[in-house]
């Protein structure tokens, strides 16, 4: 079955109302996607920021009665607002497909360094010898697609041929996915803790660890504030990553650094190349010696050790 697709460029604040419109008129989905690939970077707290120019599709399987939905759009909008013209509204038809065969197809398993693979559950392992790690693209970020994921994965890949990681305790802040947590533990780390603000990330960080038979007794997860207490007592840890974004992480650099432990190792990513060097300023007053930024498209891995 044919679909229909309606698709107009529309400013931010354009948005939300042909949004409704469009879903009174039984759209099946909406999307909204970037019009000029301008991305936006930490958006201000509580806020849902869009592009500068959007565009702005709805999908559509009734295929009667195009003329006069436009009609009812444009005239709705002109009640909404009166001294604002509608957005062109184009339309076409779209031959019917296996939408999520295809949506499977978009992701294929990723090798990350020497022996870490990233493999999705409905593919077999390139290398059944490798480290293979299970996952599946989800809600919480962190599927190693990410520049940024995909540079801390590399490194902690590094630590563990080079035996860095065997036996060690492991710390990831902002754990999303739990992707890199799970990693180290596959790689030959004794035990790991992932924290993250989101409870969502916690559960899908947990959902990952138990498709890759993570026992819960290897993997802790809790609060940003729970560690150093409780059930999580643990404050320092022989390697330490946080793959958020730089201005959270100049924040709370001396909490982060403060949970390196003496001659623990520590990997920053989430920065823009613009960003690197303010965030290294922040660690090195914290007490640890910075390595020489790693650079991936637009992006930056920082790493450094605090002295033993």
């Amino acid at each position: 079955m044919p679909w229909l697709q309606l698709k107009a460029r529309v400013a931010p604040q354009q948005a939300e109302l042909l949004e409704e419109l469009l879903l009174a008129e039984g759209a099946t989905a909406i999307t909204l996607q970037d019009a000029h690939d301008d991305p936006v970077f930490e958006p201000e707290r509580g806020t849902t920021p869009l592009w500068n120019e959007t565009v702005l599709t709805g999908l559509y399987d009734d295929l009667e009665g195009l003329a006069p939905m436009l009609e009812r759009l444009a005239t709705a909008w002109a009640q909404s607002v009166p001294d604002e013209p509608c957005p062109e509204i184009e339309h076409e038809l779209l031959a019917d497909r296996d939408w999520e065969r295809e949506w499977m197809d978009d992701f294929q398993p990723l090798r990350m360094g020497q022996r870490l693979w990233i493999v999705p559950s409905w593919h077999e392992p390139p290398d059944p010898d490798a480290v293979n790690l299970h996952l599946d693209p989800g809600l919480a970020f962190g599927t190693g697609t990410h520049p940024t994921t995909a540079l801390c994965l590399e490194w902690l890949d590094d630590l563990a041929v080079h035996g860095e990681l065997d036996d060690r305790e492991v710390l990831d802040i902002g754990c999303g996915s739990g992707i890199l947590a799970i990693a180290a533990l596959k790689l030959g780390a004794r035990h790991a803790t992932g924290t993250d603000i989101d409870p969502q990330a916690l559960l899908a960080s947990r959902d990952n660890a138990t498709r890759n038979d993570i026992a819960e007794s290897e993997l802790r997860l809790c609060y940003p504030e729970q560690l150093g207490t409780g059930d999580a007592p643990q404050d320092t840890f022989p390697v330490v990553l946080a793959n958020i974004l730089a201005g959270p992480l100049v924040e709370l650099a001396p909490t982060i650094a403060g949970h390196v432990a003496p001659g623990g190792r520590l990997a920053l990513s989430g920065i823009l190349e613009t960003q690197a060097h303010e965030v290294v300023d922040a660690y090195h007053d914290q007490g640890l010696i910075m390595d020489e930024p790693e650079y991936r498209e637009g992006w930056v891995r920082l790493t450094g050790q605090r002295p033993a």
